[in-house]
């Protein structure tokens, strides 16, 4: 087993200006300090346990390749069985579609734009808090094993992290992996965009060069089960994050041939895709595209078993009636729709998000909802469910009621950020309104190799046309619709704007969204520390 170490954050110096992290933790503190003290007073009735909270989240995982979310070609019981046993949000949106914006703003509660990490290389702002250091100042005790996406070497509240450091010293101490067969051939280095994107979209559906007990994934299920099976003095907070289904859809030798191409259908572009699809996509043939769907497809059913590995420890350590358990995918992902392989846009199958949530005796079992919710509304969920203070600064909604059935609808609307192709979305229950800002070339390796097209709005039927391939935004009849929408936008980035002084004072919408899309993830960065 990995050697854990605790770290602690370096306390302020005396005397230091106070900040917002501050503030928050000096709340916590005092939090803690009257648990305990009302502790010792007598009290009429046993006070609730405060409930464990284990988050598991994938990588690129879109819900409608979930059996629970009605897909009848992939296998995943043990999400399945969670949805079975807990609540399914059938209408759960990541903030942003893409790994690490969609990941801290989902830590912290808050929206890309107000974290200032926006597209794939920001770091998360030492002076953000997340949930992790909420919920330790509070008396829990928190790990997290797997992928976080930080971009840096802070520990942003979390005690315990195991990662692939971990692995490959695990992996090195044992000799190596287990030697595959020469008669079974692998996928070979992952090179996007250096090679074509049948290879790195692994279009021949080839296994990982290893069995799944040395698989990274694996390791960190295992690692996980360890630390739920060792013993407790408090209440935990454990999220355990796999690199499933993320490209080139890695899982191991056992399960090469799982599934076939025939099994999968060729999806055609809409009659407004074409100007938007990326370059390196439009080669791709039909085996080729059923190909990559059928690795995509193998690598979630190895994710989900990954899953199960961490579920059963739990039943295993009699801690399930006392856990909230949360899996979440960080955002979705295009399987040819729209002529994409990709998550980098705002059609439903790459913001649409799995969303399953169990919590015995507080959620009814079998149970859905259709309700809008974001992902920035799980911050506040944990902390109402643990009986603990939401800060202001946290910009979620908590869905409690939703859990406990007390509640019906959440959202109006919800809001997605896309800042490495300066997009927002807004959707409600009928529609879906996208701003493109179309003035910054994409550097990112899905160019179009079109001109770019400047301030583009899209507007789709989400009733009628749910595969969104009709872009209504050039309708006369649309337009005090789109007006509606575009000003919830610009709302939105008055209200979430870092430095809202230098939003355009005016009330032309078009003008704060063409200031509002832009990334600026630079401004709160600054240099990688150590924890």
């Amino acid at each position: 087993m990995t050697n854990h170490t605790f770290i602690s954050k370096k306390s302020w110096a005396d005397g230091a200006k106070i900040n917002r992290r501050q503030w928050l933790r000096a709340g916590s503190r005092a939090l803690g300090a009257a648990l305990v003290s009302s502790a010792a007073a007598p009290r009429l009735s046993k006070p609730a346990r405060r409930p464990n909270i284990l988050w598991l989240v994938s990588d690129d995982h879109a819900a409608y390749v979930t059996g629970c979310y009605g897909n009848r070609i992939v296998h995943t019981p043990n999400l399945d069985r969670l949805a079975a046993e807990g609540i399914r949000f059938d209408r759960a949106y990541c903030n942003s579609p893409v790994c690490t914006a969609s990941r801290q703003s989902f830590l912290t509660g808050r929206y890309p734009r107000t974290v200032g990490v926006s597209t794939l290389e920001g770091a998360l702002p030492d002076a953000e808090v997340t949930v992790a250091e909420l919920l330790r100042d509070a008396g829990y005790e928190t790990a997290a094993f797997g992928k976080m996406h930080f971009n840096n070497n802070l520990k942003h509240g979390f005690d315990v992290r195991v990662d692939m450091p971990d692995y490959q010293r695990w992996l090195k101490a044992k000799g190596g992996p287990k030697s595959v067969p020469a008669d079974i051939e692998v996928l070979g280095p992952w090179r996007p965009f250096k090679d074509p994107a049948r290879v790195w979209l692994n279009s021949r559906n080839l296994p990982s060069a290893y069995f799944a007990a040395d698989a990274p994934s694996m390791f960190i299920a295992q690692e996980a089960a360890r630390f739920l099976t060792a013993p407790h003095d408090k209440p935990f907070f454990l999220m355990v994050s796999f690199y499933e289904p993320h490209s080139p859809f890695h899982y191991p030798v056992e399960y090469r041939g799982r599934h076939k191409p025939d099994e999968f259908p060729v999806y055609r572009p809409g009659p407004d895709d074409d100007d938007q699809i990326p370059a390196i996509f439009r080669d791709l043939t039909d085996t080729e595209k059923q190909g990559i769907q059928a690795a995509y497809y193998t690598a979630t059913e190895f994710m989900d078993s990954c899953a199960g590995v961490v579920l059963d420890a739990l039943d295993r350590a009699g801690l399930a009636d006392n856990t909230l358990v949360i899996y979440v995918g960080d955002n979705g992902y295009q399987l040819g729709q729209h002529g994409r392989f990709e998550k980098h846009c705002m059609f439903e199958e790459s913001v649409r998000q799995p969303l399953l949530v169990r919590w015995p005796d507080q959620i009814a079992a079998g149970t859905s909802t259709a309700a809008l919710t974001e992902f920035v509304d799980l911050v506040p969920t944990i902390l109402e469910c643990c009986n603990l203070p939401v800060p202001q600064s946290v910009q979620g909604r908590g869905v409690r009621p939703l859990l406990t059935g007390k509640g019906m609808r959440h959202r109006d609307h919800v809001i997605v950020e896309y800042g490495h192709n300066e997009e927002l979305m807004v959707r409600d229950e009928c529609y879906k309104c996208v701003f493109i800002r179309g003035k910054r070339e994409r550097d990112d390796g899905y160019t179009p190799q079109r001109p770019l097209p400047g301030n583009t709005i899209r507007l789709f039927d989400e009733i009628n046309d749910p595969g969104e391939l009709v872009n209504l935004a050039g309708r006369p009849e649309q337009r005090e619709r789109i007006q509606r929408y575009l000003q919830i936008l610009a709302d939105h980035v008055r209200k979430t704007d870092r430095h809202p002084e230098n939003v355009p004072q005016t009330d032309d919408p078009m003008a704060v969204l063409d200031y509002g899309a832009q990334p600026r993830d630079k401004e709160t960065v600054g240099p990688k520390k150590q924890a």
